[in-house]
């Protein structure tokens, strides 16, 4: 059986902490706006895996910091700091070298061929037919023969080419695309 002061402090610690923790909230706002001018819109654009994970990372730094008594603001201002820093020089070398982009980011995958799935790239990326059926019906497609390719792009969109007579040898913007692999 809990004591009645055990519910209260579960509903009100003390001015001290709600004040404690609305100095970190403004801090980590500050600080989060501030680091994204800083960075730069990728920091918001469409995120790849990296981007998310760093996104999640901050994320929960911030709340570290605004709720837990043992984190300090500074800690966890550090650490975002940090996150924002690692971020930018990986940005910044992915540009500048493609031995680290190949390392960093996915590549894009064809899941559909000239109107023919490429199973063995859906269960590599863990895409179900219905997901690609449901990109297709978005954008207008009623049949699989509609499209030349889907493809998952590195921000898990996909990307749907029309059907014509192009060949991916002719298709300039998708020599970066992976193998459907079928």
């Amino acid at each position: 059986m809990t004591s009645p002061s055990s519910d209260i402090d579960t509903w009100f610690n003390s001015f001290d902490r709600l004040t404690s923790v609305a100095i970190g909230a403004v801090v980590f706002y500050i600080l989060i706006v501030a680091m994204t001018r800083v960075t730069g819109k990728r920091t918001t654009s469409q995120m790849n895996n990296f981007d998310w994970m760093v996104t999640v990372a901050v994320g929960s730094l911030a709340a570290s910091g605004i709720l837990l008594k043992d984190v300090s603001i500074a800690d966890a201002a550090l650490g975002i700091a940090i996150m924002f820093a690692l971020q930018w020089a990986t940005s910044w070398l992915v540009l500048r070298s493609d031995v680290f982009s190949k390392l960093i980011k996915a590549e894009p995958r064809m899941l559909l061929h000239k109107g023919e799935l490429q199973k063995d790239a859906m269960r590599a990326e863990r895409i179900s037919e219905a997901e690609i059926y449901n990109a297709l019906r978005q954008k207008g497609h009623l049949s699989l023969d509609d499209a030349n390719w889907v493809i998952l792009e590195n921000d898990g969109k996909f990307s749907i080419i029309p059907r014509d007579d192009t060949s991916l040898d002719n298709a300039q913007l998708m020599k970066d695309v992976g193998p459907g692999g079928s």
